[in-house]
């Protein structure tokens, strides 16, 4: 099941190594994958496309009863369905 993170605002970052503990010589990306920068749409989420980490805006609709969800509950990015 991917990482899912809380956030507060629209505009978010992902560089894969958000679970990599900083240290002597530490790099950000050094273990993960180049830093992409998304947008959080009406949906209240959004997914990094390389390591599938999903970033949930806090309030939104994807928020809410997040804790009762499953892996595949919430709409895929750009599914027509959703509107």
């Amino acid at each position: 099941m991917p990482e899912t993170t809380i956030v507060e605002t629209h505009r978010v970052w992902c560089d894969g190594s958000g679970s990599i503990r900083p240290g002597a010589g530490y790099k950000p990306a050094a273990l993960g994958h180049p830093r992409v920068y998304m947008e959080i749409d009406e949906k209240g989420y959004v997914e990094c496309g390389y390591c599938d980490r999903r970033f949930v805006l806090k309030g939104s609709p994807a928020e809410h009863g997040i804790h009762e969800l499953q892996a595949g509950d919430l709409p895929e990015p750009g599914d027509a369905s959703v509107a």
